[in-house]
């Protein structure tokens, strides 16, 4: 199944493309902790328990992109750990952190489109996206 049908699916079993609903929906906990600054959030999933750390410091924007990401992660890589691909093997994590920014911007661009003319840039900004995830953004 591809991201995008993996995408699809979960909106529309749970009516929404929101992933905070999602996430309760989906009964991820999510919680806002004071992370540190270079810690924009992480996804762990211990004794079956799933949970979404978000850095309460982040702008409402950033959260919600966050969220999303982390989401990514649940749905993607489901028993893949960051911190195990850390310490413990030798694959890159950058694939695994690429392909949730993907997830991320399926999600959060579900049912939209843009404007006949309008830049990338500017339909990621009226969607509540930081362009910085342009580059993960394929039509």
């Amino acid at each position: 199944m591809s991201m995008e049908q993996i995408v699809c699916k979960l909106v529309r079993k749970h009516g929404t493309a929101d992933p905070f609903k999602l996430a309760a929906h989906l009964k991820v906990n999510v919680q806002f902790l004071d992370l540190p600054d270079n810690c924009r959030g992480y996804y762990l999933r211990t004794l079956r328990r799933r949970f979404i750390a978000i850095n309460r410091n982040l702008s409402d924007v950033w959260q919600r992109v966050v969220c999303a990401h982390e989401l990514g992660h649940d749905q993607l890589h489901r028993g893949i750990s960051r911190f195990f691909l850390d310490e413990r093997s030798f694959f890159v994590a950058g694939r695994y952190e690429t392909e949730a920014n993907e997830f991320a911007v399926l999600l959060l661009l579900h049912n939209e489109q843009p404007d006949e003319g309008e830049s990338i840039d500017t339909y990621f900004m009226r969607n509540h996206i930081p362009t910085e995830l342009t580059r993960y953004y394929y039509q």
